[in-house]
């Protein structure tokens, strides 16, 4: 089964192709609210909301402008749209000089429609910010991004399905965690262990392993359901620990090529850790199943799990 949802925001690493596996642990059990507070381009938000699962969503990020980004999405749609073609038509004349004037001038007043402008046109939709919430990817050479008339067609699409149903807040996780309650269903994407923290440094704020642990312990106490993706592999690197048994069962969902090995020039494949809640799966034969299922079809019994 596929869905036909709305992207209006680009990001490598979002799980837009995932959300059909992701939305399938969302069972015949009634759920009032789905909360993702590491938002991104909230990929699997839109398409719970394209499929009517959830009366209402909440979407969290610590990035501020992506979440006033969100917003203008939620309540005015038309506005950002109209700002996004003026950024898009500027770089006509030198759009490699442009790209950068507006990566400046985000870097200095954090307008939401010049991150939007950034997130379609740098390399790949790669996004990368340093600690200090600067933008600091370059731009893509070969194309010029979603043109307006398509972009404008995405965020209103995105505007239907979250208006009046959606609640976008700049926070840290935690805070969403704690005012979980019956009736919550969580998806949480927070960066992978090995890009938020050493050398690989890819945005605002990581997250560690310890405070996703307690995070989770939260959740499972209250009985409130969660997905959770976290670490993974791509080709011979490991990003970060698979999180212990006693936390959520774990599957393991080939991704397919990875764009940033691509963007190197190799091919190798990534695979994502899918941590399901207790209160989901319900029993270890369930996620030991589930494992070697999807590890027979993708050929991946030589990862250790």
């Amino acid at each position: 089964m596929r869905f036909s949802v709305p992207h209006p925001i680009p990001y490598q690493g979002s799980k837009r192709r995932l959300a059909v596996a992701i939305l399938s642990h969302v069972h015949a059990q009634h759920y009032n609210r789905l909360i993702e507070p590491f938002a991104g381009s909230a990929a699997v938000t839109l398409a719970a909301a394209e499929k009517g699962l959830f009366s209402s969503y909440v979407i969290g990020d610590v990035l501020e402008p992506l979440i006033r980004l969100w917003q203008n999405i939620i309540d005015d749609p038309i506005t950002i749209a109209e700002k996004y073609e003026l950024l898009w038509l500027r770089e006509r004349a030198n759009p490699i000089e442009v790209y950068y004037e507006i990566r400046t001038e985000f870097n200095t007043d954090r307008d939401p429609s010049k991150l939007l402008y950034l997130l379609a046109r740098c390399v790949k939709n790669a996004v990368r910010f340093n600690p200090s919430g600067d933008f600091n990817q370059s731009p893509d050479k070969r194309r010029k991004g979603t043109r307006p008339a398509t972009m404008k067609a995405e965020l209103l699409a995105a505007h239907r399905l979250l208006k009046n149903k959606c609640r976008a807040v700049s926070t840290d996780f935690l805070p969403l965690i704690h005012e979980a309650r019956q009736g919550d269903f969580f998806y949480l994407d927070p960066p992978y262990q090995g890009t938020s923290e050493g050398r690989d440094i890819r945005y605002v704020a990581g997250v560690s392993r310890h405070r996703m642990i307690e995070a989770l312990a939260i959740l499972n106490e209250n009985r409130v359901p969660f997905v959770l993706s976290y670490d993974g592999y791509c080709g011979s690197r490991k990003y970060g620990e698979p999180l212990p048994e006693t936390v959520a069962h774990r599957i393991l969902l080939d991704v397919g090529r990875s764009s940033q090995a691509t963007l190197n020039g190799n091919h190798e494949v990534t695979v994502e850790s899918l941590y399901v809640s207790h209160s989901i799966a319900g029993s270890q034969k369930y996620a030991r199943r589930s494992l070697e299922d999807f590890a027979a079809q993708v050929g991946l019994f030589g990862i250790a799990t």
